[in-house]
């Protein structure tokens, strides 16, 4: 185990490529099995809504064939293309990005938003759209809208980055 250690160390790009990938891949893998299990398992496909929380947590089925919110969705194979390849080479220039950075929190932000974005590219491949089950409602406000693992990860991942910059956070200089 020291060995691995000290072979990152050496390299900071392969340490900064291998954090990117495993944390972004675990993302990835949780959004994954979360969908898989909520959306087959439990049917939620066919159910739409199930209650765990009584008064603020729901699964609720939704297909996003959009971006946020829905925004640009209309059902076209074209839209649907050009999302998933709009994601992809932003989640490359993220990574390219992300490797240059000498701050291991921004190494850790950057996987979520890869990990997220490509969760939801492999749902807009499989399923058409995005599958969105979380539901959160409080204090009897009602929230129409749904969400997933991969959105929180990407949300997190950007707030991270917008709102959280110290001198650590800065780019290497070249």
């Amino acid at each position: 185990m020291k060995a691995i250690f000290k072979f990152f160390k050496k390299d900071r790009k392969i340490s900064s490529v291998m954090t990117i990938l495993l944390i972004s891949s675990f993302i990835f893998i949780i959004d994954q099995l979360s969908k898989l299990y909520v959306v087959h398992f439990l049917d939620l496909s066919n159910r739409l809504s199930i209650t765990v929380i009584t008064g603020f947590i729901y699964f609720k089925m939704a297909w996003n064939e959009g971006i946020n919110f829905g925004l640009f969705a209309n059902n076209s194979e074209i839209m649907r293309i050009t999302l998933v390849i709009i994601s992809v080479l932003i989640c490359i220039g993220i990574f390219f990005w992300a490797i240059k950075q000498k701050s291991f929190f921004l190494l850790i932000c950057a996987s979520a938003i890869i990990g997220g974005a490509l969760g939801n590219v492999l749902d807009r491949l499989i399923y058409g759209a995005v599958a969105d089950f979380l539901n959160i409602t409080c204090c009897g406000l009602y929230n129409p809208y749904s969400f997933n693992i991969a959105d929180i990860s990407i949300f997190l991942g950007v707030i991270g980055i917008i709102f959280f910059p110290t001198e650590k956070n800065q780019n290497k200089k070249s």
